[in-house]
């Protein structure tokens, strides 16, 4: 009896052996890193010079001026749906860091600009329906068209629209990985404006709030901390109303900012009053044009795919799922995910 159950023990041992053998060795799949910080997440320099838009084939003058058009969408439907400033600024700067991650010609622009609009206005608490967002943009764009206003009908199309803009607002979370938190500068500037002296001075600080306000329209926000935004506002501002500013030492190095950063900033900020203003119309046509160059290529590898005869090209590092934004600074711990126990 003992020898039966020692030859079956040995046998399903022998069995379970040969299955581990014959099983395939994976290796470990590689995760990306969690970045918990209340302070604004900045890109790093490799981002910033290959976007994926221009992966796709768009140069990057008309990727400026979509940025540009989708931030004044986000500021103007803000302003009919009375947000705040600050959920109006918070939205163009997610809207600024997920094309970063995902390109403009495979992901609609004024789609990506709801979103971040319904997006936005949750995380600052001043939440708006769907219905109303994509109502406002309507609104907008009959407007700039001149046509007459007409209300959305609520028909397939609409219900289509609003699944794109749901599905966008997810995508968007997934992309920045859920790292939504945007500190603004209109606190600090006025901070600033007080260790300097000029806390009652209204114009000079309505006028750095607007140099602000128009800096979300750029990427400086995706460049530099919210204090380096700040004291480029400040100097803006000053030079604009001709106030004097302390220079024995530099004004600007008791927040410890650089000059070289104030200056890069400022000028990012002037070229956007210097660009010609472009039609809507203009930017769509290069785009689909683009989009549509991409949709047959992919046709063909997916034909090759099915014949067997040459497979589909990876898609390029830049259009991966995003594993977060990663502060330059050094200041942020960034711990590594943790696998949880089974």
């Amino acid at each position: 009896m003992g020898t039966k159950e020692n030859s079956t023990t040995s046998a399903a041992t022998t069995a379970s052996k040969a299955a581990a053998a014959s099983t395939p060795v994976y290796p470990p799949k590689p995760y990306g890193k969690i970045l918990l910080t209340l302070q604004n997440c900045l890109l790093p320099d490799d981002k910033l010079t290959s976007t994926p838009s221009s992966v796709d084939g768009l140069d990057n003058e008309t990727e400026i001026d979509l940025r540009i058009l989708g931030c004044e969408l986000i500021q103007t439907a803000g302003i009919l749906l009375r947000l705040p400033q600050v959920a109006m600024a918070t939205g163009q700067v997610i809207f600024q860091r997920f094309y970063y991650s995902k390109s403009l010609v495979r992901h609609n622009m004024e789609t990506t600009a709801m979103a971040c609009v319904c997006l936005a206005s949750k995380i600052e608490e001043a939440p708006r329906h769907i219905r109303d967002v994509i109502n406002v943009f309507n609104h907008i764009k009959q407007v700039g068209n001149q046509k007459s206003i007409t209300p959305v009908i609520l028909d397939q199309n609409y219900v289509a629209l609003k699944n794109q803009v749901i599905k966008a607002e997810r995508r968007v979370l997934k992309e920045l990985g859920f790292c939504v938190h945007v500190k603004h500068p209109h606190k600090i500037i006025v901070m600033y404006l007080q260790v300097l002296g000029y806390e009652k001075n209204k114009a000079l600080m309505q006028q750095c709030w607007n140099y602000m306000n128009d800096s979300l329209r750029s990427d400086v926000f995706i460049r530099y901390e919210p204090e380096t935004v700040a004291c480029a506002c400040v100097y803006l501002g000053a030079r604009q109303l001709r106030l004097p500013l302390p220079s024995s030492p530099a004004w600007f190095s008791l927040f410890k900012v650089t000059e070289a950063s104030i200056r890069d900033i400022c000028r990012r900020i002037l070229r956007l009053y210097n660009r010609p203003k472009v039609k809507p119309e203009q930017l769509e046509k290069r785009v689909e044009e683009l989009k549509k160059q991409y949709e047959e290529a992919r046709t063909k590898a997916r034909a090759g795919d099915a014949d067997g005869h040459t497979p589909s090209p990876p898609l390029p590092k830049d259009h991966n799922a995003w594993g977060g934004f990663i502060s330059r600074s050094g200041s942020h711990a960034m711990p590594e995910r943790v696998k949880s126990p089974k």
